[in-house]
């Protein structure tokens, strides 16, 4: 049987990996799709091509798209209006708090909002005003204010 793939065995695969991708996020079943679509393509055109170089093909142009895709991805980020929305301690920068707990030992507390940040910074006592300026994961590096 898997000697007598044709074209419309690959473009129904690339229907059905499309359809993957609308459950499925991450562009990944998309590309597969396209490569798929493509071999139909070149099947359709050469109907005597066998199935081992049918795979190949298949197989070096979902490589080749997923790593064309990530690319473009990786270098073209998208637009948002909330930078920060995953990347919570980044909003603070700039932001000036109260020591809730003294820095000893370059280690403190504020509190921020609705919770306690893990600072980092020089030695202060509780009730210094720190600047927020720079985040290490979910530790926030400060600067104590005179």
């Amino acid at each position: 049987m898997i000697e007598s793939i044709g074209h419309w065995h690959w473009w129904i695969l690339a229907a059905v990996l499309i359809i993957l991708e609308v459950f499925a996020p991450g562009a990944f079943f998309l590309w597969l799709g396209l490569a798929a679509v493509t071999v139909g393509g070149v099947v359709y055109v050469l109907p005597d091509m066998i199935w081992e170089y049918q795979l190949l093909l298949f197989s070096v142009l979902s490589v080749i798209s997923i790593v064309i895709w990530r690319k473009y991805f990786r270098s073209t980020p998208a637009d948002t209006d909330q930078p920060h929305l995953n990347r919570r301690g980044e909003q603070y920068l700039g932001r000036t708090f109260t020591l809730e707990a003294p820095i000893i030992d370059g280690v403190g507390k504020i509190h921020v909002d609705d919770s306690t940040w893990k600072v980092h910074g020089d030695d202060c006592p509780a009730g210094t005003r720190v600047e927020v300026t720079g985040v290490d994961g979910t530790i926030l590096k400060v600067e104590c204010k005179q």
